[in-house]
């Protein structure tokens, strides 16, 4: 019997961080997939209202009819199925306006430390602001 609790301790050892890197690395493939959607939804509405959100309505705006009359009547939401994502790790994505390399926001994660910058897993996702 203890030889076989030796064996089994060995297995876990050898296959368990196996399965933790690939659970790290879904959710890195995670965040990369909800900030495609999420950019999708933010040019889907800016095709309607005329510009993407300020900083001040950030993502919010997808959801929730904007407080500006001049492009309340044109705003078509909501432009996501449920509330706004968390990203894997449980943290908001980050949005601020302009984007690096001449994209017109930032939209991105922080990653799994949650902290700007950082590699591999805690490498930050997404469309990522201007230096």
């Amino acid at each position: 019997m203890l030889v076989v609790l030796v064996i089994i301790g060995l297995l876990a050892g050898l296959v368990g961080p196996k399965l933790f890197g690939k659970v790290d690395s879904s959710k890195v493939q995670t965040a990369q997939t909800q900030v495609r959607m999420l950019k999708g939804a933010l040019e889907s509405m800016r095709l309607d209202i005329g510009r993407f959100p300020t900083p001040e309505e950030g993502l919010a705006l997808l959801n929730t009819s904007p407080k500006d009359e001049k492009i309340r009547g044109r705003w078509r939401g909501p432009y996501l199925d449920d509330d706004v994502p968390l990203d894997p790790w449980g943290t908001p994505y980050q949005y601020s306006v302009p984007g690096s390399k001449g994209q017109p926001f930032a939209l991105y994660s922080f990653g799994a430390d949650g902290r700007r910058g950082g590699e591999g897993t805690d490498a930050d996702v997404g469309y990522l602001p201007a230096p």
